[in-house]
């Protein structure tokens, strides 16, 4: 079951994206024990705690510590997410982790990194993406920058590159026959995230000032509008022959339209489609444009995704646990992921965990 069945990752519990990954890997079919500090009585709903089995360890305690570095030597990874320095003074920091395991894959995932004069500083994914550039380029002209949720930083940036450093560094132990630690920041991966616009400004193709480009609102073919019932569609007709087909589509005046990309004539032509796509509500842009190459979508909420008939045939969600999940991705022709259990109650596999990995 998964790519990753045969697996072992001992995950040192946390917020956000560290539980995220470790979701994702659970879903490939690794054996994700997830270590947390008390138990409880009551099954949290967590999406990200799917998959998982729970232990409970007192890491202040000497005695589960030592417990915690006899998993350690059955493990192929662990990962955590406090801050620099945290893991160490507990005693099972990388140093005392691979002395037991010199293959361990050691994942630590922070905000800042390990090193740096704002590693021990606390933050959030709105400051992290704040300073790489990320959050400044996603807003309208005139206004604040909007915060794209939490998705750039802590589970782009973090959650899915703490994914990536972990299975690669697995394959390279497969050869050395040695570990390493993964030092993953999450303004490290929101600013590889950005690299396409380092490319773009090279290229003389970008601009610093907000909602001025393709690609952020600032083109009139490149963003979203409100129909006649108060909804909204997307469009991005940024080919020229998608472009074409939106002029055709959406019955627009040709000549007033022919010149895409000149962008002294976005705000006029961006306009002009404010009042056109009022015209019609959101169901009858859908029936003239989905399925066609005009690069369109309905503006979904969360609860109309989970019904739209792309993503039911796809089946992308799924019920689990009392509530709607989306179901794993990527998605593996031989070896398919798929969810092995719901949430656990917090030290439910204690017994179960400890019993099968240490005798």
């Amino acid at each position: 079951m998964g790519p990753l069945q045969g697996l072992k990752i001992i995950e040192i519990a946390g917020l956000g994206p560290g539980p995220f990954a470790g979701m994702v890997l659970a879903d490939m079919g690794a054996e994700v024990i997830c270590v947390e500090r008390k138990k409880a009585d009551f099954r949290i709903p967590d999406c990200n705690r799917r998959g998982k089995k729970s232990i409970v360890l007192n890491l202040k305690d000497p005695e589960d510590r030592t417990t915690l570095l006899q998993l350690v030597e059955k493990a192929d990874v662990l990962f955590e997410g406090f801050r620099p320095g945290v893991m160490e003074r507990l005693g099972l920091g990388p140093d005392e982790c691979m002395s037991k395991n010199p293959k361990l894959i050691y994942g630590r995932m922070t905000g800042w990194g390990q090193t740096g004069p704002l590693a021990q500083v606390a933050g959030h994914d709105i400051n992290y993406i704040s300073l790489t550039g990320a959050l400044h380029a996603i807003g309208r002209p005139q206004s604040p920058p909007v915060p794209p949720l939490n998705l750039v930083g802590d589970y782009g940036g973090g959650g899915m590159f703490l994914v990536a450093g972990i299975l690669a560094a697995y394959i390279e132990a497969q050869t050395s026959g040695k570990g390493q630690v993964i030092d993953v920041a999450m303004t490290d991966g929101s600013a590889i995230l950005m690299s396409i616009f380092n490319t773009l400004d090279a290229m003389g193709q970008w601009s610093t000032r907000r909602g001025s480009n393709f690609l952020d609102t600032g083109a009139h073919y490149y963003d979203c509008y409100e129909t006649k019932d108060g909804k909204f569609i997307s469009i991005g007709s940024i080919e020229p022959q998608f472009y074409k087909l939106l002029i055709e589509l959406a019955d627009l005046d040709a000549a007033a339209f022919k010149s895409q990309n000149k962008q002294a004539a976005w705000p006029e032509l961006k306009s002009k489609l404010v009042e056109v796509f009022k015209s019609k509500t959101r169901e009858e842009w859908c029936e003239i444009m989905e399925g066609t190459d005009v690069c369109f979508a309905p503006v979904l909420d969360y609860k109309e995704a989970q019904e739209h008939a792309h993503n039911v045939e796809r089946e992308m969600y799924f019920e689990l646990d009392g509530f709607v999940q989306p179901s794993p991705a990527p998605r593996f022709s031989k070896t398919p992921s798929e969810v092995q259990f719901g949430s656990r109650i917090a030290g439910e596999d204690t017994e179960e965990v400890l019993r099968e990995w240490l005798g």
